[in-house]
């Protein structure tokens, strides 16, 4: 399988923070701070505390940008869905099988993102900003889905109603598979995803058959 294109997501964080200004400069640093925090320890570890003495600023400078840490990691996970976005599409660009392209693309984000893919999954209680940016990556890539079925299908594609609901079904199942693998580390689906070229296989026959006329 091969990897998806771009950067990590702290280094597409920091892309253009020289030419800001500097109150921009100091927020986007504490969103860096906080995306590398979020990588590596569960939502509710992520403390003010830490976030200034990974960024270098006092505790009063970071309560100029934000109110609070949910704050702080709402905006971080909104980040990280346009992220998401951004390197799934242009995985697709050109690709002479943008199914399989994204489906692989969104495989390696997951896994080399898999903390902050944890917190997105299941920060909605404890952060309702992550719940939102989980709905909003679910709800925006299931209509670039629905929408890549009609231009393939044309007039013989599903109504649109039941292209969504195809396609929010099938992201249900691939997210619930990788959190499954990357996440909660569930032994049977470990030992049952130990060639991804396999795994590539059977999430694009899902995506390819399930949105099918």
């Amino acid at each position: 399988m091969s990897q998806a294109p771009g950067i990590p997501f702290p280094d597409w964080l920091a892309q253009g923070r020289d030419a800001l200004p500097k109150g921009e400069r100091t927020r986007r640093d504490l969103m860096i701070a906080g995306a590398e925090l979020l990588a590596s320890q569960p939502l509710e570890a992520l403390t003010v505390a830490a976030t200034c003495a990974r960024t270098g600023v006092a505790h009063g400078t970071f309560y100029i940008h934000f109110p609070n840490r949910n704050a702080l990691a709402g905006a971080v996970l909104q980040a990280f869905v346009d992220y998401l976005q951004d390197l799934m599409r242009a995985a697709a660009r050109g690709a002479p099988d943008p199914v399989r392209a994204t489906t692989a693309a969104y495989m390696h984000l997951f896994a080399e993102n898999a903390g902050l893919m944890r917190c997105l999954l299941t920060g909605g209680d404890a952060l309702p900003a992550a719940q939102a940016a989980f709905q909003r990556l679910n709800h925006d890539w299931a209509a670039t889905v629905a929408a890549a079925a009609r231009r393939r299908h044309g007039s013989a594609a599903r109504p649109e109603p039941d292209l969504m609901r195809r396609a929010l079904a099938l992201g249900g199942m691939v997210d619930q598979y990788l959190t499954a693998l990357h996440v909660t580390g569930d032994p049977q689906i470990i030992a049952l995803s130990q060639d991804p070229d396999t795994l590539l296989d059977l999430f694009t026959d899902l995506w390819t058959k399930g949105m099918a006329p």
